[in-house]
C-alpha cells in the first residue's frame, strides 16, 4: 500500500551536503561565458531541499527570497531551525510535491532549483514539477536541474537495480535502513566474487560496486534504494521539459564549458558537426560517458552581441576562496592531466591573492603589460571556478544586508560543531553561498570567539570538546590513538589553519 512516502527512502535521515551550483550568482558568469542574457534574481525556489542546508545558506547570505518543500517533516523542520537561527524569511514547507505545486500564496519565481530529485522521483511527481515551472518559472528565469543520465549508468544501472530487489526480497522485519544497505552491498560483493559472466562483459563494474562499499550509508540509502530511478538521457529530459517552454542554456558544471578539457580535437570536430543542440548535447555525453548531468535551462533564451557580452562580462566580480599557496596550477581532464599556462593563471592568482573581490575590468587593467588578452583572463576565470578556488562575488550593498543573517548563522552552525561533525559549510555574504569549514576550523574558530587568540589555546580548546566525547583525529584513513598523537596533528592543523584559512575566512566575512 502506498504512504506519504511514495516509496522514497524516508526512515534514515539525508546527509548534510551543500551544493554550490545551486546558488543562483553563479548563474550569471556560466550565461556570460555562453553569450546569453542572464536573468536577475529575486525570487527562488528549491523543490526537494533535503535537510535544507544549501537553501538556508543562499537564503542567508544573499537578497533573494527563498521558498522551498520537502516532503519529509524532520527534514523540513531541520531546515526550518536553520532558518530561525539565521533569521532570514526563507519560507520552507514539508508539503509534498501535489501539494506544494498548487499552493496559491508563492510568487513568480526567477530561479528554480532542482537538485538530486529528478531521477528519484514517480512520472506522476516529474509532470507536477513540470507542470509547476510552466506555470511559477518567470519568463527569462532559469531552471537548474541535476540528473543521472544515460549512457554512463549503462553498465552499472543493473548493480542498482540488484541491490533494491534483494532489499526487497530479503528484508527482514524491524531490520533498520542501513542494516539493509549493507547487506545488500554484502550480496552484491559475493556475486562478484564467484565471477558472473556480467562482471566478464562490465569489468568497470567491480570498482564501482568498491567505491559503493566505502561511501557514506545514509546517502547509499537515498541514492540507490528508492522505489522510483530513472536514469535519463538528455534528449528525453529536453522532452520532459518542453511543455515548459524551456531551452537548454549552458552546464552548470565550469569545467563543461571547456571542450579542449574534456574532448580530444576529432570529437570537437564531430560535434562542431552537429547543428541540432539538443542532439549535440546527447552525443557529447556519449563521447564522455557522462554519469551525471547539472544544467541550466531558460525559458526564452536571449543571445548577447559580443560588444554586450564582453562589457557585461568586465563587470563581473570574482573572488579567491582558497589561500594563493594552495592552488596547484595542475588540471586533471577526461583527456588528461595538463599543466594550465603558468604565465596566464598565476599573474590572474597573484591578483586575487588579497581575497578581495574585483571585478574582471579590474583585473583587466591590474594585468596590463602582461601579455594576457581579455578572452584569456574570462577562460582562465571559468576554469578556477570550475576548480572551486573562485567564485563569483556579489556587490557590496548585498553583501553588507546578508550579514545580518549569516552572523547569527554561522554562531549557530560553530555551536553545533562542538558536538556533530555534520555541518561543516558556512554562510559567506561575499560569495552568496556556503564555504568549506571543516569540525576543527570550526572549534578554533569557536575559540577564537571566546578571547582565545594563540593556536596552542585553540588546540586545547578543541581536545577537550573531542576527547571528553572520546572522538579522535583521523588522518589518511587513520585514528590517531593517543592524546599525544592527537595534540601534535591539531597543532599542525591549527598552524595550518592561522596561517592560511582564516585570512580567507575573514576575508569572505565568515568570521
Amino acid at each position: 500500500m502506498d504512504t506519504w512516502t511514495e516509496g522514497y527512502v524516508s526512515d534514515i535521515d539525508y546527509t548534510y551536503g551543500y551544493y554550490p551550483d545551486l546558488n543562483p550568482l553563479r548563474v550569471r558568469l556560466a550565461f556570460l561565458n555562453s553569450g546569453l542574457a542572464f536573468p536577475q534574481v529575486g525570487t527562488a525556489c528549491e523543490l526537494g531541499f533535503g535537510q535544507g542546508l544549501s537553501v538556508n545558506l543562499h537564503a542567508a547570505a544573499s537578497t533573494v527570497q527563498w521558498h522551498g518543500t520537502d516532503f519529509n517533516p524532520s527534514q523540513a523542520g531541520f531546515a526550518q531551525e536553520v532558518a530561525a537561527a539565521a533569521g532570514s524569511s526563507a519560507r520552507l514547507l514539508s508539503d509534498a510535491f501535489a501539494d506544494f505545486c498548487n499552493r496559491t500564496d508563492l510568487p513568480d519565481f526567477d530561479y528554480i532549483g532542482l537538485h538530486g530529485i529528478w531521477s528519484w522521483v514517480s512520472d506522476a511527481n516529474r509532470s507536477l514539477m513540470v507542470d509547476f515551472v510552466r506555470r511559477k518559472l518567470k519568463v527569462g528565469g532559469v531552471l537548474y536541474i541535476s540528473y543521472n543520465t544515460m549512457p554512463g549508468w549503462a553498465n552499472s544501472a543493473p548493480v542498482r537495480k540488484l541491490l533494491t530487489d534483494y532489499t526487497a526480497s530479503m528484508n527482514t522485519v524491524g531490520e533498520g535502513q542501513v542494516s539493509r544497505v549493507n547487506s545488500a552491498l554484502e550480496f552484491v560483493g559475493k556475486l562478484m566474487a564467484v565471477n558472473p559472466a556480467y562482471l566478464a562483459a562490465n569489468p568497470q563494474v567491480q570498482q564501482k560496486v568498491e567505491a559503493l562499499a566505502k561511501q557514506n550509508r545514509n546517502y547509499l540509502a537515498h541514492e540507490y534504494f528508492n522505489r522510483d530511478w530513472s536514469p535519463m538521457y538528455f534528449s528525453d529530459v529536453a522532452q520532459w521539459l518542453g511543455p515548459a517552454k524551456l531551452s537548454f542554456a549552458c552546464s552548470a558544471t565550469w569545467l563543461d564549458h571547456m571542450d579542449a578539457l574534456n574532448l580530444t580535437p576529432a570529437q570537437q570536430t564531430l560535434r562542431a558537426s552537429i547543428p541540432d543542440p539538443v542532439l549535440s548535447q546527447t552525443v557529447r555525453d556519449f563521447l564522455v560517458n557522462q554519469q551525471f548531468r547539472k544544467d541550466y535551462w531558460i525559458k526564452g533564451p536571449r543571445k548577447l552581441s559580443g560588444f554586450d557580452q564582453a562589457q557585461a562580462l568586465r563587470q563581473q566580480r570574482v573572488v579567491l576562496v582558497a589561500h594563493r599557496s594552495e592552488v596547484s596550477l595542475k588540471i586533471k581532464s577526461l583527456v588528461g592531466e595538463a599543466d594550465l599556462n603558468q604565465s596566464i593563471y598565476a599573474p590572474v592568482l597573484d591578483a586575487l591573492a588579497d581575497h578581495q573581490p574585483a571585478t574582471l575590468a579590474q583585473l583587466e587593467s591590474k594585468l596590463t603589460g602582461k601579455g594576457i588578452g581579455f578572452g584569456q583572463l574570462v577562460q582562465a576565470t571559468v576554469v578556477l571556478c570550475g576548480l572551486g578556488k573562485l567564485e563569483p562575488a556579489q556587490d557590496e550593498g548585498a553583501a553588507a544586508s546578508a550579514r545580518r543573517c549569516t552572523d547569527p548563522l554561522n554562531q549557530w552552525l560553530l555551536q553545533k560543531a562542538q558536538g556533530s561533525a555534520e555541518l561543516s559549510y558556512m554562510a559567506s555574504p561575499v560569495t552568496g553561498g556556503g564555504i568549506f569549514v571543516g569540525r576543527i576550523a570550526q572549534l578554533f574558530l569557536l575559540a577564537l570567539g571566546e578571547g582565545i587568540n594563540t593556536q596552542a589555546g585553540w588546540v586545547d580548546f578543541a581536545w577537550k570538546l573531542l576527547s571528553a566525547q572520546g572522538q579522535k583525529i583521523v588522518k589518511d584513513g587513520k585514528t590517531m590513538e593517543t592524546a599525544e598523537e592527537n595534540l601534535a596533528e591539531m597543532r599542525v592543523m591549527a598552524q595550518a589553519f592561522e596561517q592560511k584559512q582564516l585570512p580567507v575566512l575573514r576575508a569572505l566575512q565568515v568570521v
